[in-house]
């Protein structure tokens, strides 16, 4: 058994050297002072790469990462918005604070809310922010994750997954495009994103009328589904969406949210029956 568990070892250990090797962190001369340097004080590959400076943490939890077939980005990669942390900085203190999320909004909705609006009161909290970086979380953690950009006044979410079509929600509802349409984003197999589409001249109509009929298709296809919304005090588009949505996360940002308006935020959608999973305040 010891043997067995010994082989295992070696055989991570080395799978971590050869991508390090591969991704240009770690030299052929390096790998051979890294094992001497082992050998001698009984250290993991890791470990003694970093004491001898040749990688850092960051390194080192990336080449797990890719062992573990979790998704991330490397630095130097452009095809996301750097503004999602959650692919190119997985390890930050701020990625932590939203697997924590993650993890309790889990745990207040279970199998009952599985469509969830971010909701807050003023422009500039950070909803779209929220929503794409909570995206990949879930789609880290091996849940089928869908972004639903229901903002058809200003949205953002195309920029931040460089989504170059026209094609989106706005259309979907107004029959004039396919559920086909929806992107899985490239390098996280369970992450996919229907941006806003079309800016319509009758965003209101189309919310009211088939966004929750779609809402209920897509529940079939998908574990979680996240809608961006607009401030509510830029339209009352956010408290239909929400409305249809079943559930909301409300956000707040420190030292700018005012308490009473959202207080009457969520007074005002929980009185059309809709379930308020949480509030988050942020200072990201």
């Amino acid at each position: 058994m010891d043997n067995e568990i010994s082989t295992i070892e070696n055989t991570a250990e080395s799978h971590i050297g050869t991508l390090l090797l591969k991704t240009g962190k770690l030299k052929a001369n390096d790998v051979e002072r890294i094992s001497a340097l082992q050998k001698q004080n009984g250290l993991l590959f890791g470990e003694a790469a970093k004491s001898l400076g040749l990688v850092s943490d960051d390194d080192i939890n990336r080449a797990l990462a890719h062992q573990f077939h979790y998704n991330v980005l490397s630095p130097d990669d452009e095809t996301l918005s750097k503004e999602l942390v959650a692919a190119y900085e997985p390890f930050s203190s701020e990625v932590e604070t939203l697997r924590t999320i993650r993890e309790q909004i889990k745990l207040h909705s279970g199998q009952q809310h599985k469509v969830l609006a971010v909701v807050s009161a003023e422009r500039g909290e950070g909803r779209s922010w929220l929503v794409a970086n909570l995206g990949i979380v879930f789609a880290q953690l091996g849940q089928r994750t869908l972004i639903v950009d229901a903002d058809l006044r200003q949205p953002r979410q195309q920029e931040y997954f460089k989504i170059k079509q026209q094609y989106g929600l706005s259309d979907i509802l107004a029959k004039r495009a396919e559920h086909s349409i929806i992107k899985t984003i490239a390098g996280f197999d369970n992450l996919s994103v229907l941006i806003a589409g079309t800016i319509v001249p009758n965003p209101l109509e189309l919310l009211s009328q088939e966004l929750k009929n779609y809402l209920d298709q897509c529940q079939n296809h998908y574990d979680i589904i996240l809608v961006d919304t607009p401030s509510v005090e830029q339209a009352i588009d956010a408290e239909i969406i929400a409305q249809k949505s079943g559930a909301i996360l409300l956000l707040a940002k420190l030292h700018q949210t005012k308490l009473t308006k959202l207080k009457l935020v969520k007074d005002a959608i929980q009185e059309t029956g809709v379930d308020c999973l949480g509030a988050i305040i942020t200072d990201f």
